[in-house]
């Protein structure tokens, strides 16, 4: 939402430009100023009227998007008279729309000092220094707009929204709350306030502001913004509510997106299926509707009918990692042909030189499990080299070192054992098994002083770890929060 600085100057200008049209056609002062105050107005001579002319000429070929044109007259009419605040506007105009905003700021800086009490160019020089990533000065621009017009809906509007492109939430809030009270209906305005309030931990004041604004706007877009909220504030049902009433109001992939996801994040989950299936029936190309159905059925417990889902989200976009995570985390519960389909789609994705470190981690505990059932000397070898790898691109992934401590551990490599479950709860120190494990390890090297200290926090952390029911329902939650975040979008 919100204001496109890109497009503000030009929007201006031309508002601006045909009201000192009139005023530099009817005028003849402006070319030729009278010789004394008290002197009547003098016909405008030759030079007066071709400078007129070429104005309106060059005015005429910037509308026609002529701007080589435009820019051919405005060359010689700055030559003679320099000091115009009409032709050096237009002028910075005419290079506004050819992209060359550097050139564009000389003259809009220019008519900006000639004219400083005219507010539309002062926002016309501000939209063109945010373009010049010269924020500091389109700030100074914006802000004596706002002296200038202190009631006007667009100069208190468009500093706010300067403010919250730059980040500045906090600031923005007034000059939006200004900008709504001359015109509350105003829809971009509203939403952004809300968004702006709803970021700066003001719950309350923003689900108040959107619920004003359903009121003038019955829009799915804030039945869904207003869905976001009500999951803030823990009102569950509500938010699902409202996501339910966006995507009935206009069922788009997001919308019913959301929906299915807000179901799952609850554990609603036999609704959650028919809303992701009924959305494909809609948009069967959407890899993100595969996933939703795959986490449902995994949280159903029909693991092998998750992973089917998760292979067709695969096979709709082969370079998103997501469903290959998902059937990593499945492995364990897949039948035996369900399970060799993933660990050969897991192969094929490491296969082809796409770095991520989740899918190495999840082929390396295939591996892993494949080699307990039936032990083949290689498998342990290329475990290992895929836990590397994983680190070696997120050095962070605490997981990936518990399972290389514990592969070492395996192998009898205690201190080698002892140095991946440190690494991992320097990452994540409140991980029980990891300290139970680094206990072991300990023992084995001879260190009973340290393995009682590493005994002794797990059984403490252990008291706070969840049951196998809240496990799943936290994985499932992950799984959500994983597909919301990812940068794979909507297909």
């Amino acid at each position: 939402m919100g204001c496109n600085f890109s497009t503000l100057a030009e929007t201006g200008i031309r508002r601006l430009t045909v009201c000192l049209l009139f005023t530099f056609v009817l005028l003849p002062s402006i070319a030729a100023p009278r010789d004394h105050p008290a002197a009547p107005a003098r016909t405008p001579d030759k030079a007066a009227e071709q400078t007129r002319r070429r104005f309106l000429a060059a005015l005429t070929a910037y509308r026609g998007q002529r701007y080589s044109a435009a820019q051919g007259e405005l060359a010689s009419l700055l030559a003679s008279n320099p000091a115009s605040f009409e032709i050096n506007e237009l002028a910075g105009l005419v290079y506004v729309a050819q992209g060359e905003d550097g050139r564009a700021n000389l003259y809009l800086a220019k008519a900006v000092r000639l004219k400083p009490s005219i507010a539309e160019a002062r926002t016309a020089l501000a939209a063109n220094l945010v373009r010049l990533h010269r924020s500091a000065e389109a700030e100074v621009q914006f802000r004596k707009v706002v002296d200038l017009e202190p009631r006007s809906y667009d100069a208190n509007h468009n500093l706010g929204e300067f403010y919250i492109q730059v980040g500045k939430i906090a600031a923005a809030i007034p000059l939006l709350k200004r900008a709504q009270e001359v015109d509350p209906a105003a829809y971009n305005n509203g939403y952004d306030l809300a968004l702006a309030y709803e970021r700066t931990g003001n719950l309350d004041e923003a689900r108040r502001q959107v619920q004003q604004l359903i009121a003038l706007h019955g829009s799915a877009e804030l039945h869904s913004l207003l869905g976001e909220m009500e999951e803030k504030s823990g009102n569950y049902q509500s938010s699902a509510e409202q996501y339910q009433q966006a995507a009935q109001m206009e069922p788009d992939e997001k919308n019913i997106l959301d929906w299915g996801t807000e179901l799952l994040l609850h554990q609603t989950l036999e609704p959650a299926v028919e809303v992701f299936k009924a959305g494909l029936a809609r948009f069967p190309q959407s890899a993100r509707l595969q996933d939703g159905v795959g986490i449902a059925l995994y949280g159903l417990g029909h693991f092998d009918d998750a992973a089917r889902a998760f292979f067709r989200a695969s096979d709709l976009n082969r370079s998103d990692p997501l469903p290959l995570t998902f059937l990593g985390r499945a492995f364990d519960n897949l039948s035996p042909d369900v399970a060799m389909e993933a660990r050969s789609r897991l192969e094929s994705f490491v296969n082809g030189d796409i770095h991520d470190a989740a899918v190495r981690y999840y082929y390396a505990m295939c591996l892993r499990e494949i080699n307990k059932r039936e032990p083949q000397p290689e498998l342990p070898a290329q475990t290992e080299s895929l836990l590397k790898k994983a680190v070696a691109l997120d050095p962070g992934y605490a997981d990936a070192y518990l399972q290389l401590g514990i592969l070492y551990a395996d192998q009898r490599k205690y201190q080698d054992a002892i140095a991946q479950y440190e690494q991992a709860l320097r990452i994540s120190p409140n991980l029980a098994s990891t300290h139970y494990r680094l206990g072991q390890a300990l023992v084995r090297t001879g260190d009973a002083t340290r393995a009682r200290q590493e005994f002794a926090v797990f059984e403490r952390l252990r008291q706070n770890e969840v049951d196998d029911a809240n496990n799943q329902h936290n994985q499932i939650q992950q799984f959500v929060y994983t597909m919301r975040n990812s940068n794979g979008g909507g297909k």
